[in-house]
């Protein structure tokens, strides 16, 4: 059964804990709409498949999969070593290394590798919210 942020998270957190819902919410739209436009050295360039690829990837490491998400895209749009960097980063922090850091996108700012991992860390704790709100609301029910 789905269990989705927008249509199950976000209530039943505002129903916990008033106005954490919404102030979660807003953070993790503000990284996952947060873009320059550029790619290395690209300008006005549409981000937006790559941020929901990145997004949708850290989900599906998780288990988490969306029925109207194409996930060819990830495959697509995520070269093998950002998607090595991700796994590692999202679920054996211990295990980064620069060598890890170094080998996925070699031409692009550092800037936009911090942008990686900000999409990763926040798209890892929505994960884990939707697996801690799915068991409290199964226990609720």
């Amino acid at each position: 059964q789905d269990y989705t942020w927008e249509d199950h998270g976000f209530s039943l957190m505002n129903r916990l804990y008033p106005d954490v819902g919404q102030l979660l919410d807003e953070k993790f739209q503000v990284v996952y709409n947060l873009t320059y436009n550029t790619i290395a050295m690209h300008c006005g360039v549409d981000t937006s498949m790559l941020r929901r690829a990145i997004w949708n990837y850290v989900h599906c490491v998780f288990g988490i999969r969306y029925d109207d998400y194409d996930y060819g895209e990830v495959n697509q749009l995520l070269e093998r070593n950002l998607k090595i960097y991700i796994k590692t980063v999202a679920c054996y922090p211990e295990k980064t290394t620069k060598q890890i850091y170094t080998q996925f996108w070699r031409h692009f700012k550092h800037s936009e590798k911090v942008h990686i991992n900000l999409l990763l860390l926040e798209a890892r704790m929505q994960a884990a919210l939707l697996y801690a709100l799915r068991a409290v609301t199964r226990y609720m029910t």
